[in-house]
């Protein structure tokens, strides 16, 4: 009884901690879009543009690609998350192996690279400034939910992991 009782309340944690994750991404994704749209409205408005364009072209291009295949290995790494037998291992899956935020990184290459490309320099200014706020806001909190949720498994993987 009193085991079905503690199974009980470690899956009620999990539920209110992943949707409280969930959240919290949502809220950063918004931020980004929101600075996105920001940075395309200043480039209408004060159309300034990228020094050296022509260089940094083919960054942009691999930027863009590079992204692209990080945030479709972070969700496909995602999916096969085993919770019942955590160890640091665990976490470290996929590009989880060297980025603590795969996701995330893809998305500041993503917007980034469109930035470049789309030779939009208030796009390229508000992208940095959102992967800086994403990274000392949300990113943080998100951590700090992940180690109540998941202990010292996640502990030590974030100790593993320095990016």
């Amino acid at each position: 009884m009193e085991e079905k009782r503690v199974k009980q309340e470690k899956t009620a944690v999990r539920d209110i901690t992943k949707a409280n994750i969930h959240a919290l991404q949502l809220y950063s994704y918004i931020f980004y879009f929101f600075m996105l749209l920001l940075g395309v409205f200043l480039d209408f408005i004060f159309p300034i543009g990228i020094p050296i364009q022509s260089i940094l072209m083919p960054i942009s291009v691999s930027f863009l690609i590079i992204a692209s295949v990080l945030i479709i290995w972070a969700q496909n790494a995602n999916r096969n998350l085993n919770t019942e037998n955590l160890t640091k291992e665990t976490f470290s899956s996929g590009p989880y192996f060297f980025i603590k935020n795969p996701t995330h990184m893809g998305l500041f290459l993503l917007v980034l690279g469109f930035g470049i490309l789309a030779n939009a320099f208030f796009v390229v200014i508000f992208t940095i400034i959102s992967y800086v706020v994403t990274k000392f806001i949300f990113l943080k909190r998100e951590e700090k939910i992940l180690e109540a949720k998941y202990g010292e498994p996640y502990m030590e993987y974030k100790k593993s992991v320095k990016f």
